[in-house]
């Protein structure tokens, strides 16, 4: 029998009408229940279709972290639109070229938010609809429409291939761990694509999401402590900060509620995910692969990195090959760009609007990431193909250098980038937030001793500032070209 579908809304209504009192979604001191987030999504959407919004329109939605960015969508998919989650902290430029490509009716954002297009606040939306009554729910033709910049910088959509459905009854067993008697922490910013995909998911699946305004390490565990969360989402930038904690403050806290880690979205430095596992357990430490587009992914629990340390799993989803560049697929142990294709017979999972997919022949498609595979079937990253740096020839990945600096106990974060050199072709230069106290001869006797000579970065470069977001993400592109720019500056100058 073919498996009962319903609108996203529906399941919302269907959650309200079962379990009203119980808590829905948290942040801060803030809790809904489902019956609360049933009736305000309802009025959200009527409010939004007395705007205008249609079915099949997208919805931008520049909040932060909290209960209105959550109704907010549910209002948006109540309606059979799609949710388009912006960071709320945009400048005008940056959000106009994203509204540009969305073409919303509305954007809804905090006060003062700068847009050519109508902006309305939750409260604007709350004050034209008071009318919580049951919403007729429809399906939204596409489920989410996520934005990255990628290695160019140009904002992107990511368009979902799936529509605003799911299933009636759900199956609760499966690889992501999450289900009803859960409570499940997101700390990251919904406007990513992990922390949007996974808090739509602990809704649907009946669990009770937590989320935090923004990340802080302490903060993370006490919320932990405080709610008994069984689940978390994290990156590995949070897990870091977390674990550079005095040793002292991690274990003020009561972590044994927690029986899920998903952790993300960059790589994981094989020395910081070994210390998760050797903390919380390796049955708690769980990692996937795949990407905003969903073509594909891997899965590897905390177990299976021990025996193939450094993987990010095997494929749990569709197809993953390696290719060289004249597009040969590579046999295990030889490093090429990663493409990944759908299984036969499935709906495309996704389309872009502001880009166009690297493919190659028979349905292949590339995230831009390289890397390997072992014999075993496990997948291992390198980095981006743009990101990539020729030293005299060799191959370099930026990756492995930061995950070798973010060991030194002194170093916050880091970032390595590529610049041109008379003599190699690049030059290896690093990038460096850092305690008090590290020094540029510290930091290369630290990384002599687990690089090869050529990856050594040839200048090393102090800043005060992070240098990834609350996301885990680097822009290399970006503080390569600033450095560039700096240099030919230089030159000029008289």
């Amino acid at each position: 029998m073919a498996e009962e579908m319903i609108p996203l809304g529906e399941k919302l209504s269907r959650r309200a009408r079962a379990t009203p009192d119980a808590p829905a979604v948290t942040c801060g001191e803030t809790t809904l229940t489902c019956r609360q987030l049933e009736a305000r999504a309802n009025r959200i959407a009527r409010a939004l279709e007395g705007l205008g919004v249609k079915l099949g329109d997208l919805v931008t939605i520049a909040l932060p972290n909290g209960a209105n960015f959550i109704e907010a969508c549910w209002g948006v998919w109540k309606l059979g639109a799609t949710p388009q989650p912006v960071s709320f902290r945009l400048p005008k430029t940056e959000l106009c070229a994203i509204v540009d490509l969305a073409a919303p009716p509305v954007v809804i954002a905090l006060p003062g938010t700068e847009t050519d297009r109508r902006r309305v606040t939750v409260d604007d939306l709350f004050a034209l609809s008071d009318d919580d009554r049951p919403f007729d729910s429809r399906v939204a033709p596409v489920s989410g429409a996520l934005t990255s910049g990628g290695s160019t910088g140009r904002p992107k959509l990511v368009l979902s291939g799936s529509r605003g459905v799911t299933p009636a009854e759900l199956d609760y067993s499966d690889v992501w761990r999450l289900g009803p008697g859960d409570t499940a922490l997101i700390p990251a910013p919904l406007y990513h694509s992990g922390p949007f995909w996974f808090a739509w998911e602990a809704v649907i699946r009946n669990a009770h999401l937590v989320l935090m305004p923004r990340f802080d390490a302490e903060d993370a565990l006490a919320e932990i402590a405080r709610h008994r969360a069984t689940w978390v989402y994290m990156v590995p930038t949070m897990m870091s900060r977390i674990w550079r904690l005095p040793e002292e403050v991690r274990a003020r806290y009561d972590l044994s509620s927690l029986r899920t880690l998903w952790h993300l979205a960059a790589p994981c430095p094989p020395w910081l995910k070994e210390a998760f596992i050797g903390w919380l357990g390796p049955e708690v430490i769980m990692e996937t692969y795949g990407g905003s587009e969903g073509i594909a992914w891997t899965t590897i629990t905390g177990g299976e990195w021990l025996h193939h340390r450094g993987s990010v799993g095997r494929v749990k989803m569709g197809e993953i090959k390696v290719f060289d560049a004249n597009g040969n697929v590579l046999p295990p142990g030889e490093a090429g760009e990663i493409y990944l294709r759908r299984p036969n017979g499935s709906l495309p999972s996704y389309t872009y609007r502001g880009a166009t997919a690297r493919t190659q022949p028979g349905g292949w498609e590339s995230l831009g990431d390289m890397g390997s595979f072992d014999a075993d079937g496990y997948l291992y990253l390198a980095d981006r193909r743009t990101d990539m740096i020729l030293v005299g020839g060799a191959n370099v990945y930026p990756a492995e250098i930061e995950a070798a600096i973010d060991e030194h106990p002194l170093a916050l974060s880091s970032a390595v980038v590529g610049l041109p050199h008379e003599d190699m072709g690049s030059a290896v230069h690093a990038i460096v937030q850092a305690r008090p106290g590290l020094s540029a001869e510290a930091l290369l006797a630290h990384l002599a001793e687990r690089l090869v000579t050529y990856k050594l970065p040839r200048t090393i470069e102090f800043v005060a500032e992070p240098l990834r977001n609350e996301a885990g993400k680097v822009r290399r592109t970006q503080l390569r070209d600033e450095r560039i720019a700096r240099m030919k500056a230089a030159v000029v100058a008289p």
